[in-house]
């Protein structure tokens, strides 16, 4: 089966895959305005892939989505009535992001009959539980990594805008440090809390900076930096 997976975040940049059944890599980071020419290059004359699978927490487009049409035999546009292997347990889930529906799945991929915690350091941070028997049972939203630093130099006078690292001690000795480590530190005990209330699940970190909070973890997690595309293909594959 051969397949386009394509994963838009909130950045200039996206996420796309082609695969013929095999592994997943590589992974090409190519900017939005490029995609189109990204997938068309990946076919030869008049070949189409079977299905393009995409997730993107952008506004619709009509226009990408006829292009997309174009280009295969089947387009998934993935959001939480998308028939999938996991059931969505949410109040609103038109509201759902299709990114997070897609983390589940390559999370229920992964660690088939285990209960997962996966937090996804993007823009946003995001938190979502899924039980061991497929259920999507929702998550918390708060800003990522960069959003609270950007937002903490802006809304204030004086307080400047730093960069992140891993703190060294906990208690800041100059307005710099206190900022990174007010930031680093907090995002690191909101983490924590949510791994000590939900002991057994297993603990996904995806994103990026995944790789960055990994570092500090005291609990042993998982980092897979293209859950979103490993969800994408099981979806892919269920589909078609």
């Amino acid at each position: 089966m051969k397949s386009v997976l394509i994963d838009i975040g909130n950045s200039a940049f996206c996420k796309t895959v082609f695969t013929d059944g095999g592994s997943l890599c590589p992974v090409r980071r190519v900017g939005r305005d490029c995609l189109c020419s990204t997938v068309a290059g990946a076919f030869d004359g008049e070949e189409k892939a079977d299905v393009i699978c995409m997730s993107t927490v952008a506004e619709r487009d009509a226009g990408l989505e006829s292009f997309l049409r174009s280009r295969c035999r089947k387009l998934i546009c993935l959001d939480a009535f998308t028939p999938m292997p996991l059931k969505v347990d949410y109040d609103t889930p038109g509201t759902l992001g299709s990114d997070r529906i897609a983390a589940a799945v390559g999370a229920q991929s992964l660690f088939p009959g285990e209960d997962c915690l996966i937090f996804d350091f993007g823009t946003a941070l995001t938190v979502d539980f899924l039980s061991g028997t497929g259920v999507f049972l929702g998550g918390n939203i708060s800003p990522g990594l960069g959003m609270r630093f950007s937002a903490l130099h802006r809304y204030t006078s004086r307080l400047p805008l730093t960069s992140p690292s891993v703190p060294g001690r906990v208690t800041g000795k100059s307005t710099t440090e206190a900022i990174d480590n007010g930031i680093v530190l907090g995002i690191m005990f909101e983490v924590e809390r949510y791994i000590n209330d939900n002991p057994g699940s297993r603990v996904i970190f995806t994103g990026g900076d995944a790789l960055f909070f990994a570092k500090m973890s005291k609990t042993p997690i998982f980092v897979a930096c293209n859950l979103v595309l490993a969800g994408l293909y099981k979806i892919a594959q269920f589909n078609v």
